[in-house]
């Protein structure tokens, strides 16, 4: 198969290349491009690709620009970390939508489903309808509610350097160096915190992006992370499957 890319982030764009490569060997990448004028021109003096991934925010606009200026005839993937414009993504061609960091997964998936939509026509009301209750805006947590003694107090999550799992207990480290349980799992605070400001690191840690103050290379492929004081002996470490997806989160 041969696949165009379209995307303005070159660490993406990478990134992209290496997932299809190890999804598939056979893929041909056509031509990586990061703007509409280049994607518009592309599409008018080469035949069409097999598949295109199209990033919607591209250096000189949104790639859905390019349908205004030209035929792609051609099915679409589209990458981007704006989950607003997923139904306008659904409309013109697309078979299916990413949110970046791409995962292997989500990838695969898609894939998946080329192999079986072949055409956007393919997509009833029913899928519409859910993708517009997923494009609701979400709502991230603002507050978490902690116990000092026999006190309750709320600490705002932006005063929050990371929470830690120990022992089956889930700890809030505050910004003044206290710590304190709180009600939920780190599965569960993944979903609740803003994106934009807390990654999860590993297993044990969501670090906000004010308390990482270093970040080294380590072995085998992966990075160390150091924290305002972490509650746990031993280095912070990132797999290797997180490290692209930490350094994208880390640009941003």
């Amino acid at each position: 198969m041969n696949v165009l890319i379209i995307e303005d982030e070159d660490l993406a764009a990478w990134g992209l290349i290496s997932k299809l490569q190890r999804l598939d060997p056979a893929i041909e990448i056509l031509a990586t491009l990061d703007t509409v004028q280049a994607a518009v021109t592309w599409f008018r003096e080469n035949p069409a690709p097999e598949l295109a991934f199209f990033d919607i925010q591209l250096a000189d606009g949104l790639s859905f620009e390019i349908f205004e200026q030209v035929q792609v005839p051609c099915p679409i993937i589209f990458t981007t970390a704006y989950d607003s414009y997923a139904l306008r993504a659904f409309q013109v061609n697309s078979v299916d939508y990413i949110l970046k960091p791409v995962d292997q997964d989500d990838l695969a998936r898609a894939f998946s489903k080329l192999r079986q939509l072949r055409t956007p026509a393919a997509l009833d009301a029913g899928t519409i309808q859910k993708m517009m209750q997923a494009l609701q805006p979400r709502q991230f947590k603002d507050r978490f509610l902690v116990k000092v003694g026999d006190h309750l107090t709320a600490i705002d999550a932006g005063d929050i350097d990371f929470f830690f799992g120990e022992n089956k207990i889930v700890w809030l480290r505050h910004q003044n160096k206290r710590k304190y349980p709180v009600d939920y799992t780190l599965e569960q605070l993944e979903e609740m915190l803003d994106p934009n400001r807390f990654f999860r690191l590993n297993r044990q840690y969501i670090a906000a992006i004010d308390a990482i103050t270093d970040v080294v290379s380590y072995s085998n492929s992966r990075l160390k992370v150091s924290l305002t004081e972490p509650l746990s002996e031993g280095p912070v470490l990132i797999s290797r499957e997180k490290v692209e997806a930490f350094k994208i989160w880390m640009g941003k």
